[in-house]
């Protein structure tokens, strides 16, 4: 048992008092600030309604951390009074022997719930689902329903939407809104005043994104989560906004190059800092010795034409930068289902001819670079100038264009062998441009530049 029982001062039940008449919204982000002996002191004393409004907001740092400093028979009860969703991703959180003691200590009926909601895999639309929503069997009036309504809707996620169940077979018929119960007549059966379609629904095992796109197309407050025709819970709009902002925070993090932060960037400590980005750089610095490796090849004929050597970072950056873009919105489209694994040619077909077009705007560019510079005696690039020129515009074509394809496909090679499209990354995507960027301008240097400067 923890015996935790903290010696509240003054200063602290004064800021207790304060929390307390505030927005729970404001408390979680005071509460993130402060030091975690503060916070769970802060916490001990806030009246215990205030603390269960305060452990359901998703955005309270550390949620599971501060449970387990609560005394055990607190703690209990705000599992017990908190929403089941939020009390599942606490337990989730928890090390045993905490787990199993606060689970011990649970009616068996929302135990038994708990543990069904533990036993689906993180991130299914199970796992994030509540199990406190409303429904009603199929025989009800619209007037029994809104008094049943009433006598509910302190212990329901939402109200908004209710769910019209067969009375035998428990099996999911209808779903509707209060709006329509309310603009009902009291006597009209609960059928009749709800849209006569069949719900949209998903199975347990849907992923956030597909429940994502799901809310987002139908424009639902809730989805209800059914399985072989049964209701087991609903999904509201607000987890998973919160679910998909973690999610996309995380792609952000692997998309710059490093592991996902599990915490928010202030809190990591020093050594779990460099664990998360050590890996990714010297995975990186290794992929970028074969930059090096490529140089060495041409080592004969940089010392030839030197000048060369003064356009590579030009050609090296531009390549990543179109490679990087590809990517970018070919990871995105993937992501919003804008296209498929099955459209990897379509996606090829237009980025060649874009990759063409972009590559030859920025040719001109540098060509134009180059003649300028040499015309105004700004630097003298020798008397095969324009040669130097025609390599370094050839080059960008191509550099840009071989960018634009590989950083498209990437994201599709990835999910097609079952890594996540946001693992290219876009410093992956420069390195792997960059050697190959280099082996582009350097043969095509051989092929304009013989005879003269090579």
């Amino acid at each position: 048992m923890n015996e935790f029982a903290p010696v509240l001062d003054d200063e602290a039940v004064a800021v207790a008092r304060v929390l307390a008449n505030d927005h729970a919204a404001d408390v979680v982000e005071a509460l993130n600030h402060e030091p975690r002996e503060t916070a769970i002191e802060l916490l001990c004393a806030v009246p215990f309604e205030r603390l269960v409004e305060i452990f359901d907001q998703p955005e309270l740092e550390a949620a599971p951390e501060l449970a387990e400093a609560l005394p055990r028979p607190k703690a209990s009860k705000l599992l017990t009074a908190m929403s089941v969703d939020r009390a599942a991703d606490i337990l989730r959180e928890l090390d045993e022997p905490a787990r199993s003691e606060l689970l011990g200590a649970l009616a068996p009926p929302l135990r038994a719930t708990l543990l069904s909601i533990l036993g689906y895999p993180e991130g299914s639309a199970a796992s994030i689902m509540t199990t406190e929503f409303v429904s009603v069997p199929s025989d009800w009036t619209v007037g029994r329903t809104l008094d049943y309504i009433r006598k509910v809707e302190r212990t329901r996620e939402t109200i908004y939407a209710i769910y019209i169940v067969d009375p035998e077979t428990q099996l999911l018929l209808r779903a509707t809104g209060l709006r329509r119960l309310i603009t009902g007549n009291s006597d009209d059966s609960i059928l009749s005043v709800a849209p006569d379609r069949t719900p949209v629904t998903v199975t347990p095992l849907t992923d956030r994104e597909n429940l994502a796109q799901t809310i987002s197309k139908y424009d639902l407050l809730a989805l209800p989560v059914v399985d072989h025709g049964r209701i087991l819970g609903i999904v509201t709009v607000d987890d998973i906004i919160d679910t998909m902002i973690e999610e996309t925070t995380e792609d952000v993090h692997r998309f710059g190059g490093m592991e996902a932060l599990d915490e928010p960037y202030m809190k990591m400590s020093f050594l779990a800092m460099i664990q998360k980005r050590a890996g990714w750089l010297c995975a990186l610095f290794l992929s970028e010795m074969l930059t090096a490796n490529a140089m060495q090849s041409y080592e004969g004929e940089l010392e030839k034409a030197i000048v060369l050597t003064l356009f590579i970072p030009l050609i090296m950056s531009s390549g990543g930068n179109s490679g990087s873009q590809a990517t970018s919105l070919v990871i995105r489209a993937l992501a919003l289902r804008e296209i498929g694994l099955r459209d990897w040619w379509r996606v090829a077909l237009r980025e060649l001819p874009t990759g063409l077009v972009l590559g030859s705007i920025l040719g001109v560019v540098g060509i134009c670079r180059i003649a300028l510079w040499q015309y105004f005696r700004l630097y003298d690039y020798g008397p095969h100038w324009m040669l130097i020129a025609a390599t370094v515009g050839a080059t960008l074509v191509g550099i840009v264009t071989f960018g634009s394809l590989s950083g498209s496909m990437l994201p599709f090679a990835l999910k097609r062998i079952g890594f996540d499209p946001a693992s290219a990354s876009a410093p992956f995507v420069a390195t792997l441009v960059d050697v190959t960027g280099l082996v582009i301008y350097f043969s095509v240097a051989l092929v304009i530049l013989r005879g003269t400067l090579l």
